[in-house]
């Protein structure tokens, strides 16, 4: 699952920071990994210092060494966050997935419409990371333990890019959870939170998300 944020979240554009690509990568857009959208972050090289564009030979663009070409460099962005984990800087949550491919295996580098409308960057392409405001996540995979209460505190978990919820209150906390549901599928098809179809008038606990106020 390589998107962890469902649609609902409010949030000022001013508090998004759009600096830093991530060094976590997922091969297709539906691998799940740190290059997913919702994943928690801390910078992990910040030097501003540093070329505002970097060149790097990969293998993502294919046969760079034909005769007679002189350069055939892939360019990124050198300021990287990666996943946080409990006693790091927390920066914010990734909003978009990095990744090389769609579902198809086909290079996204040449299939720009298609990286829109999967919600990804392309890998050293600038992530846009989100520091303050209210998300929706699936709490499968984003709460270390699938489940909070209503009123429970977050704060980074010790898996890197999660978060846990507790009661308490800490130094530590980066958010709290303002309401939970359950995202019920009763369409034909699969749905990427809630799983199968449980049908027409049936019950279900499928898709449990939480809305959570974050403060990184």
């Amino acid at each position: 699952m390589a998107i962890r944020l469902l649609p609902f979240r409010q949030y000022a554009e001013e508090d998004v920071v759009n600096l830093f690509a991530s060094k976590g990568v997922n091969d297709q857009v539906s691998s799940a990994g740190d290059g997913d959208a919702g994943i928690f972050v801390k910078v992990s090289a910040g030097d501003f210092g540093a070329d505002p564009v970097g060149y790097e030979s990969n293998a993502y663009l294919g046969k760079t060494d034909y005769p007679f070409i002189g350069r055939n460099q892939y360019p990124t962005v050198p300021l990287t966050v990666e996943a946080a984990e409990a006693g790091d800087a927390c920066v914010g949550v990734t909003l978009l997935q990095t990744a090389l491919k769609d579902e198809n295996d086909e290079k996204l580098l040449y299939y720009p419409q298609k990286k829109l409308e999967t919600q990804s960057v392309l890998s050293g392409e600038a992530v846009p990371v989100l520091g303050k405001g209210i998300i929706t996540v699936d709490s499968a995979t984003v709460l270390e333990d699938g489940a909070a209460a209503v009123g429970d505190f977050v704060k980074l978990s010790t898996n890197a890019g999660l978060l846990t919820g507790h009661s308490a209150e800490s130094h530590s906390n980066i958010g709290q959870i303002l309401a939970t549901g359950q995202r019920v599928n009763r369409g034909v098809s699969d749905d990427q939170f809630a799983g199968a179809s449980v049908g027409t008038g049936a019950a279900g606990s499928n898709g449990t998300y939480a809305v959570i106020r974050i403060n990184c």
